[in-house]
């Protein structure tokens, strides 16, 4: 069996409609080019040690990069979490750091957009904020420097929020701000009270319980090596590897 990673056909076809229409020349084939560029990200690699069978690496890393810029993957990835029938009615909100390795640290050049990087007592990282469904599926995905807060990704993921009637998360997202953003939206809280409020919040205990499914899609993001450590020097990439990932493991 080869060890290969090999997108199927059925796959593609999912996929496919989001690809940019070739122009000029027909562009190498996008089952061999995408399936390189996955096995990449999966598995750690420098882009010169992408097997031959994918084609040439720069081919791959052209690729990849000329389709984060465009938004090629967010764009993928957004469409396949459509809310779907049997995601239940619970949400959940979490973040984990996603350490950067040096090469993803070099100076930013003036006009690049923000480089997403931070410092903190774990060193240099991004923070990456996920919405999840019932079943522990990313929905919303959020990227911010290592040092930002929970309440930035918050103010960003529940912004008008998929249908649901239950947002779980851990106490770090306790505001006043949130639970008053969630009752707008009808949405009932099952955060537990941060230690120094005065007044007594009452949450769901077993529906609260659920909230390992959202740690899990970060440990089945963090399987992919070039998820779990940070290489990229720009935002985009990175953020598109991230999408590229979620797609993959959650969604297809």
């Amino acid at each position: 069996m080869s060890r290969l990673f090999w997108l199927t056909e059925e796959q593609i076809e999912r996929i496919s409609p989001f690809f940019p229409k070739a122009r000029g020349v027909d562009r190498a084939d996008d089952r061999k080019v995408l399936s390189g560029i996955i096995y990449v990200i999966k598995n750690g690699l420098q882009w010169a040690d992408a097997p031959a069978e994918y084609g040439p690496h720069k081919t791959l890393y052209n690729r990849f990069r000329r389709w984060s810029e465009n938004g090629v993957f967010e764009r993928i990835f957004e469409e396949l979490a459509k809310p779907q029938d049997g995601a239940g009615n619970v949400l959940m909100i979490d973040a984990t750091h996603l350490k950067a390795h040096r090469t993803a640290s070099s100076l930013k050049k003036r006009g690049d957009e923000p480089r997403l990087l931070g410092r903190t007592k774990g060193g240099l990282n991004t923070k990456l904020h996920a919405l999840s469904d019932n079943l522990g599926r990313p929905v919303r995905l959020y990227l911010t420097e290592g040092q930002r807060s929970d309440f930035k990704g918050a103010d960003v993921l529940l912004k008008d929020l998929p249908k649901a009637e239950t947002l779980i998360g851990d106490r770090g997202y306790d505001s006043n701000k949130i639970r008053t953003m969630l009752a707008k939206q009808e949405v009932t809280p099952c955060i537990p009270p941060k230690k120094n409020r005065k007044e007594t919040i009452n949450y769901c205990k077993a529906t609260y319980k659920a909230r390992h499914r959202v740690e899990n899609l970060f440990a089945k993001l963090k399987d992919w090596r070039r998820i779990a450590t940070r290489y990229d020097r720009c935002a985009h990439t990175f953020r598109s590897a991230v999408y590229l990932a979620a797609t993959i493991i959650f969604w297809l």
